[in-house]
């Protein structure tokens, strides 16, 4: 399939400034694929579609407070630096964006914070806006670490013109968030509550977690009409050996296996055996799933509603059919459902 299959008019109202009041509040809509229907829900009607047994994939990466501002040496001018990925610990180093790029040069130094108590310095340039940093602080490990999270705040999306307000902190991170590294949150996860949780969990339904550090690279626009020629960021993946044992008992069982959104499709569609079933992992993953794709674990998803041309569709479209996915999004916005990361969820079974 080319990148022209994948546009369509998208108004801008419908991209979520605002999470929903509740978290399992939001509009869910489920798309049958056996029998093409479409039906309009609340996501916590959700637990209506699982049994006994059935699996949840979760995410459970954590997103960091991955956005700074900091003024240059000298001239003082306000820079943005988005924290990309440690490169070394013992060193400090730093793969980061900067904005505006066309400052900052190497040698440059950035200092951070009004009392200036944190320093980097820009020792090599990696893209037209990347930049490697080194932190020059004199304390800790742990004590930098947590310098940086009482200079950064939470990297919303670009597309929320807002400023970031103190709930978003807590609203843009799953419930279930606890390994930090991912620079942008799991979005489908947002939609659990810990009361939805504990229901699903009563039911008998099974939780197993996977980590996928979710990048930027995840959002970075497909630029070419050949998808086979588009390259994903590498993303850093865990897969441990409790999953494994959950998920391959359930591929065995035939029991209803739901990927809750992209990120945890793409971990485990990673890591699949010659024989089709779920094998650890400890590494990287820069799989682009586009149709057609023929999928080996996960037989359910959860995702949220995406902009036109982008990859997370792409995944949607390759899971669901993309005649489906095309007239599941024309009812979405005729419905005004929302859009991107704060919007509303869709359950493709």
């Amino acid at each position: 399939m080319k990148l022209s299959h994948f546009g369509f008019e998208l108004p801008e109202e419908l991209l979520a400034e605002y999470p929903s009041e509740n978290r399992d509040e939001s509009r869910l809509m489920v798309l049958n694929r056996k029998e093409q229907t479409i039906e309009h829900k609340m996501f916590k009607d959700i637990i209506d579609y699982f049994d006994e047994e059935d699996v949840m994939i979760l995410n459970d990466t954590k997103v960091f407070p991955a956005r700074l501002f900091g003024n240059k040496e000298k001239t003082g001018a306000r820079i943005e630096v988005f924290l990309l990925r440690e490169l070394n610990e013992e060193q400090r180093l730093w793969d980061v964006l900067v904005d505006p790029a066309r400052k900052i040069r190497i040698g440059n130094k950035l200092y951070f914070g009004e009392d200036e108590s944190l320093v980097a310095e820009v020792i090599d340039n990696t893209t037209s806006r990347g930049r490697t940093l080194r932190f020059l602080y004199d304390g800790s490990y742990e004590e930098f670490r947590k310098k940086l999270h009482e200079l950064g705040e939470t990297p919303l999306p670009k597309y929320i013109k807002r400023e970031v307000e103190p709930e978003d902190e807590e609203r843009y991170q799953t419930i279930f968030a606890k390994t930090e590294g991912a620079v942008a949150a799991p979005t489908a996860g947002l939609h659990f509550s810990k009361h939805l949780l504990k229901r699903l969990e009563i039911k008998g339904v099974d939780f197993a977690e996977v980590t996928l550090h979710v990048g930027l690279g995840t959002f970075n626009p497909v630029e070419v009409e050949d998808l086979s020629k588009h390259k994903m960021d590498s993303e850093e993946v865990f897969i441990g050996p409790q999953t494994v044992e959950r998920i391959n008992r359930a591929l065995k069982e035939r029991k209803r296996i739901c990927a809750v959104g992209t990120t945890a499709m793409r971990a485990v569609e990673s890591s699949v055996s010659s024989s089709g079933t779920l094998n650890e992992i400890n590494g990287w993953t820069n799989k682009f799933i586009f149709p057609p794709y023929d999928f080996s674990i996960a037989n359910c998803m959860i995702t949220n509603f995406h902009t036109p041309k982008s990859t997370l569709l792409m995944m949607a479209s390759a899971f669901a059919g993309h005649d489906f996915i095309k007239k599941a999004y024309e009812e979405a916005v005729k419905e005004k459902y929302k859009f991107y990361s704060y919007g509303d969820a869709m359950l493709i079974i």
